[in-house]
């Protein structure tokens, strides 16, 4: 019993204890009020609630600035990531450095194809430009001669005002947005063509913009090719220029068999689409092999310091002078002297163009065996001999016999120019600037070899005699240039390749 009792008073010791504790460790604030433990906890909380809601709004915008530099560096990369694929698809900046040019295989002749294509857009459009000058000297109120600028005109832009700068653009890898950009430009040179009723107007659209875009487009599509082989390039150059002679043949057959049914608008929309249809796979799948050179002049004007270039650059100057003359003036010289028709006399401009294209087979195989200037020499020999034998045409039998054979003739000389500029140039990430460079020098020739053949014939009462002897003699010329040029290099070795 005693037991029992010690327990209860111990644990009522221990009770009183508790509250008396309670007591000893109640607040300040209790005592003076008199509040209780949940009032002096709201107490507590009202005091600290401003603190508690600072660091949660410093929280807040921390969290909403990690968000914002989160977004900002998502942003920033998905550009990035757009940037980077629109380099490797517009520019060759991605390219890792290349080995030796494959000289073959499917890729390498995938882009001769490309080419092809490129040239009969270019080169054909501009050389069928005969077929167009027979028709505006029935149609035009103007004299042969001015009319022909309008060709002329094409052919200078063809050449120069953009070629060496495109040239340069191929070197730093912007194959991709030259040729868009001069494909753009020429295809609607055609279809403002089609609305041309006026000689202003044709010098605008047919002369200007078609002859800026197929200067775009040319330079540096030869220069990709060239890229692309070594032992066999005058071979591959020279398979891509016959589309020079098919297109130049093509193009007059399409307008003189489509201008007497549906007129000259729609004939002209017609080879709009045409050409947007060819130059949209050129786009698909012509690529650059080489990454691009560091920046360098558009011009390398040393390269006319070296004897083979310039004198090259010279004779592809006399060539140009006479070989546009008579692509020119053939079907108007069967029009006006020997009294074909217009169908007929077009006829001319075909068999010009197209009877080349066996020689632009043969040269480039002659020209890789025995060298570019050791083959082009005697081809424009021969082709200054057959110049000369137009003074003594005088029917129309004699006209076909000398369309045909200038035609071979010229072929031989127009594949292999691009190739010998590729055999004068010491490195090939220069070349689309040297080609450029050259089509520049002879722009002039191209512009006004027509116009001068013309206003001869004019100035002599509308014979042709002078005219003749004017293109002859500068293919003269062009021969004893391409002699300099050969002794330049390798002197008077007449069995060096060169």
């Amino acid at each position: 019993m005693v037991k029992l009792f010690d327990d209860h008073e111990t644990t009522e010791h221990k009770h009183t204890s508790g509250e008396e504790n309670h007591e000893l460790h109640r607040s300040p604030v209790e005592e003076a009020s008199g509040a209780t433990s949940q009032e002096h906890i709201d107490e507590i909380e009202q005091v600290y609630e401003p603190y508690e809601e600072d660091d949660h709004e410093k929280h807040g915008e921390a969290k909403q600035n990690r968000l914002e530099l989160h977004r900002t560096t998502s942003r920033a990369s998905r550009i990035s990531a757009v940037s980077n694929r629109l380099d490797r698809t517009f520019t060759t900046r991605s390219l890792p450095e290349p080995g030796p040019p494959p000289d073959g295989g499917w890729r390498a002749w995938s882009q001769v194809a490309c080419g092809w294509l490129v040239i009969f857009s270019s080169w054909g459009w501009v050389n069928s430009y005969g077929a167009w000058q027979t028709y505006y000297t029935l149609s035009l109120d103007a004299p042969p001669a001015t009319i022909a600028w309008i060709g002329t005109v094409s052919n200078f832009g063809t050449f120069f005002c953009v070629t060496p700068r495109c040239g340069r653009l191929l070197d730093a890898g912007l194959f991709l947005p030259t040729v868009l950009v001069g494909a753009t430009i020429q295809v609607l040179g055609i279809f403002l063509m089609s609305i041309s009723t006026k000689f202003w107007q044709l010098m605008l659209t047919q002369g200007i913009l078609t002859g800026l875009g197929s200067g775009i487009l040319f330079t540096p599509c030869m220069g990709l090719m060239a890229t692309y082989f070594s032992k066999h390039r005058a071979v591959a150059l020279g398979v891509a220029t016959t589309g020079n002679a098919v297109g130049g043949a093509i193009y007059p057959t399409i307008v003189a068999q489509l201008l007497p049914k549906i007129g000259f608008a729609w004939t002209a929309r017609v080879l709009g689409f045409l050409n947007l249809g060819l130059l949209s796979v050129v786009i698909a799948f012509m690529r650059p092999r080489l990454p691009p050179r560091r920046s360098g002049p558009m011009l390398e004007l040393s390269a006319f310091k070296e004897g083979p270039y310039a004198f090259f650059v010279l004779a592809m100057f006399f060539a140009f002078y006479s070989i546009y003359s008579v692509f020119y003036y053939v079907a108007s010289f069967g029009l006006q002297k020997l009294g074909m028709s217009y169908e007929a006399a077009t006829n001319m401009v075909v068999i010009v163009n197209a009877i080349g294209i066996p020689s632009r087979l043969i040269a480039p195989y002659f020209a890789d065996k025995y060298g570019t200037l050791t083959t082009v020499g005697p081809s424009m020999m021969a082709l200054t001999i057959v110049a000369y034998c137009w003074l003594a045409v005088h029917d129309i039998a004699g006209l076909y016999i000398f369309t045909i054979f200038y035609g071979i003739t010229a072929a031989a000389f127009q594949c292999l120019f691009p190739s010998t500029v590729a055999s004068l140039t010491p490195r090939l990430d220069m070349l689309g600037t040297r080609i450029g460079m050259a089509g520049s020098a002879c722009s002039f020739a191209a512009l006004t070899g027509p116009a001068i053949f013309g206003a001869i014939q004019t100035a002599m009462g509308g014979r042709y005699t002078g005219s003749m002897i004017f293109a002859a003699t500068s293919t003269l010329l062009c021969v004893a240039s391409i002699v300099a040029s050969r002794w330049c290099k390798v002197g008077w070795h007449l069995h060096q390749k060169c």
